[in-house]
């Protein structure tokens, strides 16, 4: 029985099944757990912080850029016995294969964590966090999701204090044609509107709109993706209005397919980026139903999500998969800090601190 690209319940499950049959020879062995039941023991999303710091000059250009994160491998494998739950509660548990980083480019945690923009002096450090309080394990795009979502959100940020637009701000700093390419696709059929200052206001329903991209490990798929958001500030919900991404994987042979891929990414990770969240205490997780661990439902879908391919024949494949994760969340946060004023740092968004600060 084979469980995900990473590790998760099914793993585990199958393992228990091995032990159990060993001890029932020749009789069936069925192991089923219960959607609670796999809530709490099955592996959870690596933790991520990130600290940036950069500098511009005179003229509102980045002048140097300091990156610092700390996290683990995103990737733990079942290498060995002892990463399988049952192999850990045996009278005689096997030890799991401590973690290791990946190297880049591919990168785990620091996935992505080196921007593509052009600055002068570049400093990035992965502070590499063997072990977590918490068995953890892959999610989609490893540390992309949480790398993308931090430099997005930054550069947002440095636009504002250098009264730039945040387009054109991402375009000044860009040499790579492809990701001029993406960007323009995107700022033409959203009819995105150049602004130095944010759109929204003090009212109860602030409208803003948000942007951002970023070339999957740095040479994968590129994708730009632009949000409009509608925010109700008594509440500290939002509507997702309309969503345009454009995305450039060099020749694509199954449009379908790269369509379905990037709508599907950017479902998953608005889903991630807004409200889900492990909670656990000393003895245990305490995230065990859809109450405690609340996902996106279908009133909170996106009303409109339109997808820009650019076909490059005869240029090599790229991969798609997890190319939407990271500049999808980033896009979030800088629609609703374009709409409240309010830059929510800390995931998921519409958590309980992210939707009081919104309230305040």
């Amino acid at each position: 029985m084979k469980g995900p690209v990473a590790s998760a319940g099914a793993d585990d499950v199958a393992a228990d099944a091995a032990l159990v049959a060993r001890e029932l020879p020749g009789r069936p062995v069925r192991v089923q757990l219960m959607r609670e039941q796999e809530h709490m023991w099955e592996p959870f999303g690596p933790a991520m912080t990130v600290e940036a710091n950069a500098t511009l000059d005179s003229a509102g250009t980045l002048a140097d850029w300091r990156y610092e994160l700390w996290s683990n491998t995103h990737n733990n494998r079942i290498e060995n016995a002892g990463r399988l739950l049952p192999a850990q509660l045996l009278a005689q548990p096997f030890t799991p294969a401590p973690p290791k980083p990946i190297p880049m480019p591919e990168g785990g945690g620091d996935r992505n964590s080196i921007p593509l923009y052009r600055v002068p002096s570049l400093h990035v450090q992965h502070h590499f966090v063997p072990t977590m309080p918490i068995r953890v394990s892959a999610m989609r795009s490893l540390g992309a999701h949480m790398n993308v979502f931090a430099i997005e959100s930054f550069i947002d940020e440095l636009a504002r204090a250098a009264h730039a637009d945040p387009v054109a701000f991402r375009l000044e700093h860009l040499d790579d044609p492809r990701a001029h390419g993406v960007i323009s696709a995107v700022v033409d059929q959203f009819g995105w509107r150049a602004r130095s200052a944010r759109t929204g206001d003090s009212s109860p329903r602030s409208h803003g709109t948000g942007f951002a991209f970023a070339q999957y490990k740095n040479l994968m798929a590129y994708l730009a993706v632009a949000m409009d958001v509608t925010v109700m500030r008594d509440t500290g919900e939002l509507s997702i209005e309309r969503v345009v991404a454009a995305v450039d994987c060099g020749q694509i042979v199954n449009p379908d397919g790269v369509r379905n891929q990037i709508e599907g990414g950017i479902l998953q990770t608005t889903s991630w980026t807004l409200y889900e969240e492990t909670h656990f205490d000393p003895q245990r997780i305490t995230s065990y139903d859809w109450s405690t661990y609340p996902i996106m439902r279908f009133s909170s879908v996106p009303k409109r999500v339109d997808v820009l391919l650019i076909d490059r024949p005869g240029l090599p494949f790229l991969g798609v998969g997890e190319a939407a994760q990271g500049p999808a969340a980033a896009a979030l946060a800088n629609a609703i800090d374009d709409a409240t004023g309010v830059r929510i740092r800390d995931l998921p968004l519409l958590g309980t601190k992210g939707k009081n600060v919104l309230k305040a």
